[in-house]
């Protein structure tokens, strides 16, 4: 298995520095044309080739993709470091960092709390959110194109996982009109009964919402009301990341800012 898989990724190389033949690609991964065909289908079919009309094989736009995105995860992670170190000094609470990649939304980077040296929270760095039953995944899912937002959850069982998870389309659509409006999001042990959580949305240089940025707790450390109180704090720390991201907000945008606090 290993073996085939370098040769895979010795293919893709290959396929960068000059247009393949069929004949060439099952030499690369020595196995036979038959063979390195179901391979290159596939591999086409995630564009990591792109057969030619000469019918070669060249690469394809999949990792540039790939590459773009994970490029674009170090630089928010980066310029997003200093002010969420900040958040977590001034709160006291742990910090997450979550960015949309793919079909997935990730958790790019974490700020624990020494609150939490007894008891760990499950999230971790490079681990997938649960999209419905989040914070962050509702942030990002809120502000999403409607078009790009059903794809995602076209990808999502709304699998309920607490008495609070919003485990249906209806009820789903109905708070992401509520996240939108207010500019914020909870959740109120929707994944694990006991976490509770505030994400705020980050905006690149589009205006695009593609991270969001929120703060955690075990409900015996804070409860859901006691995290709203720190959301000015939370708001203005993802406008600041926004920001160094190049965001601008337009001069029509309320100078209040969105409501804070109160409960859903």
């Amino acid at each position: 298995m290993a073996q085939s898989i370098r040769r895979a990724i010795d293919l893709i190389r290959r396929s960068a520095e000059r247009p393949l033949s069929l004949t060439e690609a099952a030499d690369v991964l020595g196995v036979h044309k038959s063979t390195a065909l179901r391979i290159l289908r596939t591999l086409e079919a995630e564009r990591f080739v792109r057969r030619t009309g000469a019918g070669t094989y060249v690469l394809g736009s999949g990792l540039i993709e790939l590459s773009e995105l994970a490029l674009g995860a170090m630089d928010l992670r980066q310029l997003a470091a200093a002010p969420l170190r900040a958040l977590q000094r001034e709160t006291g609470h742990t910090v997450h960092l979550a960015q949309l990649t793919g079909n997935e939304i990730i958790y790019i980077d974490k700020v624990d709390s020494p609150a939490f040296d007894a008891v760990k929270l499950p999230s971790r760095v490079g681990r997938a959110v649960s999209i419905h039953a989040s914070a962050v995944g509702k942030t990002i899912l809120a502000y999403l194109p409607p078009e790009e937002r059903e794809r995602l959850l076209s990808h999502v069982v709304l699998e309920r996982f607490t008495a609070t998870t919003v485990a249906d389309h209806d009820s789903l659509d109905a708070e992401l009109a509520r996240v939108r409006e207010r500019g914020w999001a909870a959740d109120n042990g929707e994944h694990d009964a006991y976490v509770m959580c505030v994400a705020a949305p980050i905006r690149d240089s589009r205006g695009q919402v593609t991270a969001a940025a929120s703060l955690t707790a075990i409900e015996v450390i804070a409860s859901l009301d006691q995290l709203k109180s720190n959301l000015p704090l939370l708001l203005d720390t993802a406008n600041r990341i926004s920001s160094e991201l190049g965001h601008t907000p337009p001069s029509t945008e309320n100078p209040d800012g969105p409501r804070r606090g109160g409960r859903d």
